[in-house]
């Protein structure tokens, strides 16, 4: 996708965690620069209105600074003993970043009671529509986070998270918003430090250029293992309806990627790109020790 051209369907996390509204505050001290993240609302229909009335005491942890900022609130880690004392038990805990809906991590919630979930989303809806869709079930596994998680996984203690999903975060396709995809080196490395020994990153994009920037910034990052088996190469160019006839003769871009994750379900979302003729590239990067030899 090339840098003037707009999103062909919002992702799944279209107002995803990383990507909240920054707002300069009043700096705390005249040379350094403040910034709080600033949740993105959207007036909730009846029934999503009720969900959250309903749902919200039970599912949604207070961890944010308030006053409609998403950054953590100050003072707040989530540690072993946290996770420990909200979820009632040490089972591993998934944490899900960009929820959109809360389609896939209520399916696994549900599947799997063995295993904690933590949803992290920033957008209203797509929060109390989480709310919704777990409460209905019952479910005693789940919770939900409205923050931003650069900055919860800033403060999460070491070794305390089994895996992180980030399926079809948005793409931010123009070239000076890059910066702003939630796969970047700073994060990566704030998460290597927060999985368990051998945990994972598994992430999905249905955007040619995103699975590129995944390669790019994943694979030549230390601690970080790709753990895919399929050969892929993708044009470094734009590839349209226009020069869709050259591209074999496009440079190239060979990198791994992974079999569908058999853990993510099938939502609305994925099955509209799939309908639209979109690939969907699937990546799994394991933690490991830096200076591991790859």
């Amino acid at each position: 996708m090339t840098d003037t051209q707009a999103p062909t369907e919002p992702t799944n996390e279209s107002l995803d965690t990383a990507h909240a509204i920054e707002e300069q505050t009043t700096p705390a001290h005249p040379i350094h620069k403040v910034l709080s993240f600033v949740r993105r609302s959207a007036r909730l229909d009846t029934r999503l209105q009720r969900a959250w009335d309903n749902y919200a005491d039970t599912y949604l942890l207070d961890i944010a600074a308030g006053n409609a900022r998403l950054d953590v609130r100050e003072g707040f880690s989530l540690t072993k003993a946290y996770i420990q004392s909200t979820w009632g038990n040490s089972n591993p805990l998934i944490v899900e970043i960009g929820t959109g809906q809360g389609e896939n991590v209520v399916a696994a919630a549900a599947a799997h009671p063995e295993t904690n979930f933590l949803a992290l989303e920033v957008y209203d809806p797509g929060v109390a529509h989480t709310l919704l869709l777990a409460g209905k079930q019952q479910l005693t596994n789940i919770r939900i986070a409205q923050v931003n998680a650069a900055e919860l996984f800033k403060v999460t203690e070491p070794g305390s998270i089994a895996e992180v999903w980030t399926f079809f975060p948005d793409p931010w396709p123009k070239k000076k918003h890059h910066k702003r995809r939630i796969v970047q080196p700073e994060l990566a490395g704030n998460i290597h430090d927060a999985l368990v020994d051998g945990g994972v990153w598994r992430i999905a994009t249905d955007i040619e250029d995103y699975a590129l920037h995944v390669h790019e910034v994943m694979d030549h990052l230390d601690g970080w293992k790709n753990i895919g088996t399929i050969n892929s190469s993708l044009p470094l160019e734009h590839v349209g309806k226009g020069n869709a006839d050259l591209a074999a003769d496009m440079p190239h871009a060979d990198f791994t990627e992974s079999e569908r994750f058999v853990g993510r379900v099938l939502t609305n979302f994925e099955k509209k790109g799939l309908d639209a003729g979109r690939v969907i590239h699937d990546f799994t990067y394991q933690a490991v020790a830096l200076n591991a030899v790859k």
